[in-house]
């Protein structure tokens, strides 16, 4: 090959290559978006959440609600911040301090931030608030700027219910119970369905409840666990957040079976016989997820059940994995909407 050819091939394999890296673009500037220069990419928001006064360490309400805004920052990419309420004088200081640090999507942790979270969204009409526990049509000035994430709390509680019910009549138990936080809906609706579902699998099942009026002082769940057992209880229903953790360990301490609530407790040990769950955290993220993407729909709601698995039970201890066949038969029936189950305690 001449000099003069060979010239012209390194000059013509150059301007190829120059052509390429022209249409090809650099990785550095590739926002995942493929064919449209990365228009495919999330939009950027600020989100925060607002707890009650469980607290972050309740192991169950609170503690689900953060897991739903951390893994909304890690999956979409959202910066996003948390504030603990010490006392109910501080759900509209918290709320309030989101809305004007210009949060687009704003969690209210709770049914007892209701009238704070009415408050706060009508004066900040621009922010979209999520508020857990509440429909957005039972609030007062009616915002349309909120988006209820409620549950069938007593679609949960029933099938804990029938499962306690199960063991108790194999194990000759006339005594089943439950403590509860405040007597608000979201927990009645727990124990009016693990009441119902107890009578339905053992008819002659007597059913005790009490209320602790708290959701954080461990020992006031635990006395009142403790007097239920005195009475025959041998399978404790918590429904108190943080304070149910000392119904929890009553039940431990005198050889019985415990039932947590909201979160998948059985790492408490082998006398919790299940969990009755509500699946916040997932509630929390779609909610996250809609206010970027643009799909947010205020004053509507979004109901988690059965039927789309926002609701259900916890691992099955080893007292009641004998019974699991029997429980996902009345799963699949509740979810056909073949039981029709209350959710006020009588």
């Amino acid at each position: 090959m001449s000099r003069t050819l060979r010239l012209f091939c390194v000059a013509l394999v150059g301007a190829l290559a120059l052509f390429v890296v022209a249409c090809g673009g650099s990785d550095n500037n590739d926002n995942g978006g493929g064919g449209g220069g990365g228009s495919t990419a999330k939009k950027s928001i600020k989100a925060g959440l607002v707890t009650d006064i469980g607290g972050l360490n309740d192991r169950s309400f609170n503690f689900l609600a953060n897991q739903g805004r951390q893994q909304a920052q890690s999956k979409l990419g959202i910066d996003t911040r948390v504030l603990l309420s010490k006392s109910n004088g501080d759900y509209v200081p918290n709320l309030s301090t989101l809305a004007q640090q210009k949060y687009d999507g704003i969690v209210a942790v709770g049914f007892l931030m209701a009238e704070a979270t009415n408050t706060v969204a009508s004066k900040f009409p621009q922010a979209h608030f999520g508020l857990v526990d509440f429909s957005a049509s039972g609030l007062k000035s009616k915002p349309k700027n909120v988006t209820g994430l409620i549950f069938k709390e007593e679609e949960a509680g029933y099938l804990a219910g029938y499962l306690a019910g199960l063991w108790a009549k194999d194990n000759n138990a006339k005594v089943i119970s439950s403590v509860g936080g405040q007597k608000i809906p979201p927990v009645d609706h727990y124990i009016a369905g693990y009441q119902a579902g107890a009578k339905k699998a053992y008819p002659g099942i007597q059913t005790l409840n009490g209320y602790s009026d708290d959701f954080v002082d461990q020992a006031k769940c635990k006395e009142i666990a403790l007097d239920q057992i005195a009475k025959g209880s041998k399978v404790i229903f918590q429904v108190a957040g943080g304070c149910g953790l000392g119904a929890l360990d009553a039940a431990k301490e005198k050889g019985l079976q415990g039932i947590g609530v909201d979160a998948d407790q059985s790492y408490l040990g082998s006398h919790i016989l299940t969990s009755a769950e509500k699946h916040v955290d997932l509630a929390v993220f779609n909610f996250y997820k809609s206010v970027q993407d643009g799909s947010f729909k205020g004053g509507s709601d979004v109901l988690s059940n059965v039927a789309n698995n926002g609701v259900g039970i916890g691992k099955i201890g080893p007292a009641g994995t004998k019974y699991t066949d029997q429980v996902n038969k009345i799963k699949f029936e509740i979810a056909a909407g073949k039981i029709k189950i209350p959710n006020e305690v009588k």
